[in-house]
């Protein structure tokens, strides 16, 4: 139970949770939408990848082909993988700062 003192355990298991969920997220999608069933709205996908799961949904989107020829979708989730990227290589070097000698 060390692990559950340490900022760092919370920061890596949120970033993991949350591109599961976008990943599985976009793989519901398209089996409902080949069942013609109710859909995840798309303003909800672009909420989680906002929130750090771009990863997940961008991962999702090229394995089960889907949204893939939206414009919105092609264009938008790939800059907000960007915009995670760099948020979350900034978040790492803050989380780390205290080890380095200055």
């Amino acid at each position: 139970m060390q692990l559950l003192k340490y900022k760092e355990f919370y920061f890596i298991m949120y970033i993991l949770i949350i591109n599961l969920f976008g990943f599985f997220a976009m793989i519901i999608d398209k089996y409902k939408a080949k069942k013609n069933k109710w859909r995840i709205k798309e303003r909800n996908f672009f909420i989680i990848g906002i929130l750090g799961g771009a990863t997940g949904i961008l991962l999702g989107m090229t394995m089960v082909r889907h949204k893939t020829q939206h414009k919105s979708f092609s264009i938008g989730i790939p800059i907000l993988y960007l915009i995670n990227t760099i948020i979350m290589s900034i978040a790492v070097y803050f989380l780390y700062v205290k080890y380095i000698d200055v």
